[in-house]
């Protein structure tokens, strides 16, 4: 009966638009030929940036193959950082 809740009074839905991806995805993000020669090189580890692909959060689900790689997004959930530190890579943080 009547008017319920809190209001959000000149809502801008940009301000929390933040597209996610799953840490089992992020090899989708880079051709083929990157995951391979990763596999091939031990010296170089290749860098996704999350960020150009169009997701600003990088979410923990699935698994990651143990190649070491550096992951550049605005946004970590812990279990994704934990994860990717496993595999032997790195988190950036971006702007």
């Amino acid at each position: 009966f009547g008017k319920v809740g809190m209001r959000h009074w000149h809502k801008l839905n940009n301000r929390y638009h933040c597209p996610t991806v799953n840490v089992d995805k992020l090899w989708t993000l880079v051709s083929k030929d990157v995951l391979e020669g990763a596999t091939a090189e031990a010296g170089k580890a290749p860098v996704i940036d999350c960020n150009k692909a169009g997701f600003f959060k990088v979410l923990g689900k699935g698994r990651l193959p143990s190649v070491p790689v550096i992951v550049r997004a605005k946004f970590f959930s812990k279990s994704a950082e934990k994860k990717i530190v496993e595999a032997g890579g790195a988190c950036q943080l971006t702007a």
